[in-house]
């Protein structure tokens, strides 16, 4: 097993852009929204760089960039239902599993992990996801973005977690690929690693400075 797993009882695992791509989805679900409202598409491309902070801030950030400015808050109360109309109707068609995860949670598993999930994804998409991609039974618990009134960055969503199970945050390890998943990590006194290939605003995940980083899930085990 990966060293950063060493003394380790339970891993935590972000979902978008760590387990699963799921920008094309969300990207469809996005330029629905857009030109339901009589705004241009952005595209593929753009949507990547704005995932990683729950579903209302991807709105905000693809009506800015339509708008020119910052938007007001009803039309992004606006906006946001018209999304999740859209990504409710097709949250799965495109999205797919990156190499190496299935491999990551089946050692895991084997080895007694305590295996569970942290996205600011809402709470009701999680469970089609991950049933559609025969991923859900690998985790005990899963939390959502507005599971909790806090959500990652916050590290309350981590620590609530260490709780719930009895582990001291020293004993837990959070896996994402963003900036934000390493800051909660960092504030929950889990240990933190980064994969290499996902979102994170088009940074580099590394200049975060989490405890390790992978090129794949695979190298975990």
């Amino acid at each position: 097993m990966h060293p950063l797993l060493h003394d380790i009882r339970l891993v935590a695992f972000d979902l978008d852009g760590t387990l699963i791509d799921s920008v094309p989805d969300l990207a469809a679900a996005v330029d629905g929204m857009l030109v339901e409202q009589g705004f241009e598409p952005v595209g593929e491309a753009r949507v990547r760089d704005w995932v990683g902070n729950g579903s209302r801030k991807l709105v905000e950030r693809a009506l800015a960039s339509v708008v020119g400015e910052a938007p007001d808050a009803s039309l992004i109360e606006a906006s946001h239902d018209h999304f999740l109309r859209h990504y409710h109707a097709a949250p799965c068609d495109q999205t797919r599993v990156y190499p190496g995860v299935r491999e990551a949670l089946d050692a895991l598993e084997a080895e007694g992990f305590i295996v569970t999930l942290i996205t600011n994804k809402p709470a009701a998409f999680i469970d089609p996801i991950l049933e559609a991609l025969d991923l859900r039974r690998y985790f005990r618990t899963t939390l959502g973005g507005d599971s909790l009134p806090q959500q990652k960055p916050h590290p309350a969503p981590l620590l609530h977690l260490a709780t719930q199970y009895g582990v001291d945050p020293a004993q837990c390890l959070m896996v994402g690929d963003s900036r934000h998943d390493v800051e909660a990590g960092r504030r929950a006194g889990f240990r933190t690693l980064a994969v290499s290939y996902g979102y994170n605003h088009g940074e580099p995940v590394v200049s975060s400075r989490p405890d390790g980083v992978v090129e794949s899930l695979r190298e975990l085990v």
